[in-house]
C-alpha cells in the first residue's frame, strides 16, 4: 500500500480474539489486519511488534463491523457477511470459513451492512445496515430466519439487552427502536431527536452509537450523547461533547466516547466531561476495550488514521499498532 492510501486509511471496526491476545481491525479499503498484543505489549517489544502479523483483503468495500464469536472472526463488507476461523488466521491462513448474505428484497441491492450483534440466548447472528432491515441468521445452520422491519431509514448500530432479550436498534432516522427478540415484534420506539435537551438540528437526527447496561442505554450521533433509564424512556443525563459520537461504551463507573476529535472523551453518569485523552486520528470511528485476560488489559482506537492508539492504563495512550 502506497503512501497516498495510507493517507487516507480508516479504521472502522475492531475485535478481540476470543483468547485476549489478538486484534482485528477493518479500514475503508476492505482490508483486515491481525495484530500480536502479546507482542506490541512484551518487554522487549520493537517497531516490528506493533506492524500486523497478517493482513489481507476480506471484501470489497470498506469492512464496517468486525464481531468475535469463540471461534470465528466475523466481518461485514457490501451486503456480505464472511467468517475466518482465528485458530487458521493466527497461522496466517486466510482462507474464509463461509459467506452469507442476507435475503434482500432485490438482486441488485447491496447495502452496507454497519452492525452485528451475537443473541446468546439463542446463538443467533444480528445484522444492520443500509436496507434499514434487521436480519436474524441462526448460526448453527447459517440460514437467515427473520427480518424485523420498522426503521425507515439505514441501521448505523445495534446491542443487545441480555436479560429483558431486547434488541436495540440505532438509525438514521434518528430513531432507537426495542424489539423482544423471542417474538421479533417492536417494543418501544424513542425519537431521541424530539427530546429538547438532546436535539441538535445542525447535526441532524441520526443515531450512530448505543449502549446498555441493565436498566440504563447511552445514545448519540446528531442528537447529544445522553444517558437514558429505560423503565422511564427518558434522558437523565446529557454530556456536553461538540462533535457527533461513534462509539460510547460502559466501563466500572464512567462512560468512554469516542466521535469528531482526536480524543477519547471520560464522562462520568450524572452528564459531566472528566477528562479527554489525547488520540493520534483526528476523528475517531472505533472504540474496543480487552477485558478477557488481565495480562492484554487494553483499550484500543482507531479512526482517520492507519495508525490504532493504545491505551495499557485508559487514562494516555501508550503506542500506537500501525496498518
Amino acid at each position: 500500500m502506497g503512501p497516498v492510501e495510507l493517507l487516507h486509511m480508516s479504521v472502522f471496526s475492531q475485535s478481540f480474539s476470543p483468547c485476549g491476545r489478538f486484534l482485528a481491525a477493518g479500514n475503508n479499503y476492505g482490508e483486515i489486519a491481525v495484530f500480536s498484543l502479546s507482542a506490541a505489549l512484551s518487554p522487549d517489544a520493537s517497531e516490528a511488534s506493533q506492524k500486523p502479523i497478517l493482513n489481507f483483503t476480506a471484501h470489497d468495500g470498506p469492512v464496517f463491523s468486525l464481531l468475535s464469536t469463540d471461534t470465528h472472526l466475523l466481518s461485514a463488507g457490501n451486503g456480505e457477511i464472511s467468517a475466518w476461523s482465528w485458530a487458521e488466521l493466527i497461522k496466517k491462513s486466510t482462507k474464509a470459513a463461509w459467506s452469507r448474505k442476507p435475503s434482500y428484497e432485490t438482486s441488485l441491492e447491496i447495502p452496507e451492512i454497519n452492525a452485528m450483534i451475537i443473541n446468546p440466548k439463542d446463538n443467533s447472528l444480528i445484522v444492520g445496515g443500509g436496507d434499514n432491515n434487521i436480519h436474524i441468521m441462526d448460526m448453527e445452520t447459517g440460514t437467515f430466519k427473520s427480518v424485523l422491519k420498522g426503521h425507515t431509514d439505514y441501521i448505523h448500530c445495534l446491542c443487545f439487552k441480555e436479560r429483558e432479550g431486547e434488541i436495540l436498534s440505532g438509525g438514521e432516522d434518528g430513531a432507537v427502536r426495542i424489539w423482544d427478540s423471542r417474538t421479533n415484534r417492536p417494543v418501544h420506539c424513542i425519537e431521541v431527536f424530539k427530546y429538547e435537551e438532546c436535539a441538535r438540528p445542525q447535526f441532524g437526527k441520526w443515531i450512530s452509537c448505543l449502549a446498555t447496561d441493565s436498566d440504563w442505554m447511552l445514545c448519540g450521533g446528531g442528537p447529544s450523547l445522553s444517558l437514558w433509564h429505560l423503565r422511564s424512556m427518558s434522558p437523565t443525563s446529557v454530556f456536553p461533547l461538540p462533535g457527533c459520537q461513534r462509539e460510547a461504551v460502559f466501563y466500572q463507573d464512567l462512560i468512554m466516547s469516542v466521535g469528531e476529535g482526536p480524543h477519547v472523551s471520560h464522562c462520568l453518569h450524572g452528564g459531566t466531561v472528566k477528562a479527554q485523552i489525547p488520540c493520534t486520528p483526528s476523528s475517531l470511528n472505533t472504540l474496543a476495550l480487552n477485558l478477557k485476560n488481565t495480562e492484554h488489559r487494553v483499550m484500543t482506537v482507531g479512526g482517520s488514521s492507519h495508525q490504532i492508539d493504545v491505551f495499557t492504563n485508559f487514562s494516555y495512550r501508550a503506542f500506537s499498532l500501525s496498518f
